[in-house]
């Protein structure tokens, strides 16, 4: 499941989903790349997300699509204007879900993808040699090289104070969330996300500002 970027039991998952990206960038990105304000977005994977909360608050008109593999969107041709998938979603990506999101999306239909970036805090709470944290975002990648564009998103896990930091972080992660958290001068995790973002194969592109082929802050 996707709602959040770890899979946590439920106690621990309401205190990060309290902390997660308070400011809502990672929703403003999505809008900034879809737009999905208005639309017709399909979600993979990712129901009761705080991210696709906030889209959804945003005016997204959201459908919630269960994984599978492959993958199968219950849509007609031409149906939905965006196609969302968080961290479990889209992972490399297969070429036969990227042609099933084609089908689905309308002309100028955008697929928009979030994965962890890493160089942040956060990362340093998993093995280092998560795809997400290289592979993924080199220019040779299965993304970029896919023809992808992606938006490096800077935001953070809040927290009321160090200790409640503190105390999350061992609960959660154990003797590497203690070492990360002996490192915070602030009640607050440094967590870079990639949102990569393609056209529908085919489909007009539209005007996304900011948008680059290469890694850029956001």
């Amino acid at each position: 499941m996707s709602s959040l970027p770890v899979e946590l039991p439920p106690h621990l998952a309401a205190d990060l989903r309290e902390a997660f990206d308070p400011e809502a960038k990672i929703a403003r990105a999505l809008e900034a790349l879809g737009p999905v304000a208005g639309r017709d977005v399909a979600v993979v994977d990712a129901a009761g997300s705080p991210v696709i909360e906030a889209i959804r608050e945003r005016g997204a008109r959201v459908t919630h699509v269960p994984a599978s593999q492959p993958l199968r969107l219950p849509f007609d041709e031409a149906a939905v204007d965006a196609v969302v998938g968080l961290w479990s979603a889209f992972r490399g990506p297969a070429p036969d879900a990227l042609a099933e999101v084609d089908r689905v999306l309308r002309p100028e239909g955008r697929l928009l993808v979030v994965h962890d970036y890493g160089r942040d805090d956060v990362s340093r709470l998993f093995e280092p040699d998560r795809p997400e944290y290289g592979a993924w975002s080199q220019r040779n990648g299965p993304f970029l090289r896919g023809g992808f564009r992606v938006r490096v998103v800077h935001t953070f896990w809040v927290f009321d104070t160090l200790e409640a930091a503190a105390a999350f972080l061992a609960a959660a992660f154990g003797e590497r969330g203690e070492a990360v958290a002996s490192t915070l001068r602030r009640p607050r995790l440094t967590y870079n996300v990639a949102v990569y973002h393609r056209n529908r194969a085919g489909g007009a592109a539209p005007a996304v500002d900011g948008s680059m082929p290469t890694p850029a802050s956001s």
